[in-house]
């Protein structure tokens, strides 16, 4: 699973006395582990589908911080930001071209908005970035 890679990620940046790496597993293993407490309540474990939607949360979040530092001149900060958001993308799956969901729309037999955001969400949960899916639904119809 993800979660164990990035907290052996996570003692390897310890080891290696790697700040700017541990801060960014810390936080996401905290982002996990308070998932998985919701998650428990509930009776179901966490997955690594989870584990990519805080992931990609995450990566958000960083990319605006990064924006943020380069607007008022925090290059040091802006680069930390950047290395952060590699060790980051590291953990995501390839995610699905334009071309591979237009042609997988294609191939549905119901092409209502709702039905191709339901399959999308059921079969390719965070292999795909739902705005582009959105998009190039948009684009065929």
């Amino acid at each position: 699973m993800i979660v164990d890679e990035i907290k052996k990620a996570n003692l390897q940046a310890m080891k290696d006395k790697d700040v700017v790496a541990r801060n960014i597993y810390s936080v996401l293993l905290n982002k996990i582990m308070l998932e998985q407490i919701k998650k428990r309540e509930k009776g179901e474990e966490i997955q690594d589908p989870d584990v990519v939607q805080i992931l990609q949360k995450s990566l958000k979040e960083l990319e605006e911080e990064k924006s943020n530092y380069l607007k008022v001149g925090n290059s040091d900060e802006a680069s930390n930001s950047e290395k952060q958001i590699n060790l980051v993308k590291a953990y995501l799956p390839e995610m699905l071209s334009e071309e591979k969901i237009e042609e997988i729309i294609k191939g549905l037999d119901d092409k209502s908005i709702g039905s191709v955001m339901k399959y999308f969400k059921q079969e390719y949960n965070g292999k795909c970035d739902m705005n582009t899916v959105r998009s190039v639904l948009a684009k065929l119809q």
